[in-house]
């Protein structure tokens, strides 16, 4: 509902009047509470004291005037007497026991020991561990072994099948290392010639090491397979 000029002639009297917002708003009818506190604030009427707070600032007060009653009067300190001190007694001092003078006595001859016979042995308790060895006691302890001293490689002298020829510890890369014997033999060892440069064997046994492989049509077939050849699964 609009405002009308009449409306708010109203509004302004019911305001001066004292009225609240929510009797306000219900004599005119149409418009809702907070509709008339906004259009009182746009007509610049004289704003009220809110009654909530009111109330709150009258609950408020009372703590601080409870608070504000001065202090009742310390009372006055109470004297006390002084403590009188006892007289002191004083008390007997014990006597000191008489000193008697040490006498020094006549040494005593040292009477000869008699023969006793030995203690028996005592049995020996062993602890047998796992395996069957036996376990040594705290007094059997032995001190530890030193190592042996490093012993000195010599080389072993060689049989006298190849003691002119050459052997594995001989070879080199300017010597010949085709094998003559076989290698169960004692008198197994290697050529020793000097190499065909480039070869790790002699000429001689370079021809037989590295032959020409012939054409295709003069081969010879290979031999045929043991157990009449591979088998068929």
């Amino acid at each position: 509902m609009s405002w009308t000029d009449e409306r708010i002639d109203q509004l302004r009297q019911m305001w001066e009047r004292g009225m609240t917002a929510s009797q306000i708003a219900e004599e005119l009818g149409g418009v809702s509470r907070n509709a008339v506190i906004g259009k009182a604030h746009r007509l610049g009427l004289q704003s009220r004291p809110s009654p909530v707070k009111a109330a709150d600032s009258s609950r408020a007060a009372a703590p601080q005037s409870r608070k504000a009653a001065p202090p009742p009067a310390p009372a006055a300190p109470k004297v006390e007497a002084a403590p009188v001190p006892e007289p002191r007694v004083a008390k007997p001092q014990p006597k000191a026991p008489p000193v008697v003078e040490a006498r020094p006595q006549p040494p005593v001859a040292a009477q000869p020991a008699a023969d006793t016979p030995p203690p028996p042995p005592q049995p020996r308790i062993v602890s047998v561990g796992p395996g069957g060895f036996l376990r040594q006691g705290p007094g059997e302890m032995q001190q530890p072994i030193p190592p042996a001293p490093p012993r000195r490689l010599v080389p072993a002298k060689p049989s006298p099948e190849i003691a002119d020829k050459t052997s594995l510890l001989d070879l080199n890369e300017k010597i010949c290392k085709w094998p003559m014997g076989h290698p169960g033999e004692p008198d197994f060892h290697f050529c020793g010639e000097k190499v065909n440069p480039g070869f790790p064997y002699c000429v001689e046994h370079c021809g037989r090491a590295y032959q020409a492989q012939l054409p295709r049509g003069t081969r010879r077939p290979p031999p045929p397979m043991p157990y009449g050849g591979p088998r068929v699964r």
